[in-house]
């Protein structure tokens, strides 16, 4: 997995330094430093699932399919915005895409679950194609006998997107380059 970091026109070499030593920490999150100096990390999580275990049945394509709760903290400054995805990178035909969501309000720190699947949600969120073909969340739902991981991927932005609901992951990845100003990601599995 490749980690971008962009940084705001201005920023100091020591922020920028500090930001760097302290850049990449497991899972993919990106830190930030806080004003003590101290890096804070971007958080993802969920109350349906911690890190690596497995996505409840609820939230799968032999459930009810719909969107887990969300919740992130330790945000970046200067966010303007932030964006979603969940993808299946051990699907047999590649990397398959369950979720793209953008345009999310910098002032909101969590996603409910069951998430409304239309295409633009009453906050201004806007949400993509998914590799289903449908706008919104599609769950889980993996050949029988095989575990998969999904990564839910969390990006912090310097910007709201022009990008069009309904737009696809390779489409939202282009139009969020170096605007990145923290990401993380949590990961869950599920099997058949």
């Amino acid at each position: 997995m490749r980690n971008e970091v962009s940084f705001h026109r201005g920023a100091s070499a020591g922020a920028i330094a500090l930001l760097l030593a302290n850049c990449f920490a497991p899972g993919g999150a990106v830190s930030a430093a806080n004003e003590g100096g101290q890096a804070m990390t971007l958080q993802l999580s969920s109350t349906a699932f911690r890190q690596g275990e497995y996505i409840p049945k609820k939230y799968t394509g032999e459930g009810a399919d719909v969107s887990p709760p969300l919740r992130w903290a330790n945000v970046p400054e200067g966010v303007k915005s932030f964006a979603l995805i969940c993808d299946d990178p051990d699907a047999p035909v590649g990397t398959w895409v369950h979720w793209v969501l953008f345009n999310v309000s910098p002032s909101l720190t969590e996603l409910p679950e069951a998430l409304s699947k239309e295409r633009e949600l009453p906050n201004g969120a806007r949400q993509g194609v998914n590799d289903f073909k449908k706008i919104g969340y599609g769950g889980p739902m993996p050949p029988r006998g095989s575990d998969h991981r999904y990564f839910f991927k969390l990006y912090a932005l310097d910007a709201m997107l022009s990008l069009t609901a309904g737009a696809s992951k390779a489409e939202l990845l282009r139009a969020m380059e170096k605007h990145v100003l923290g990401q993380a990601e949590l990961m869950g599995r599920y099997r058949r």
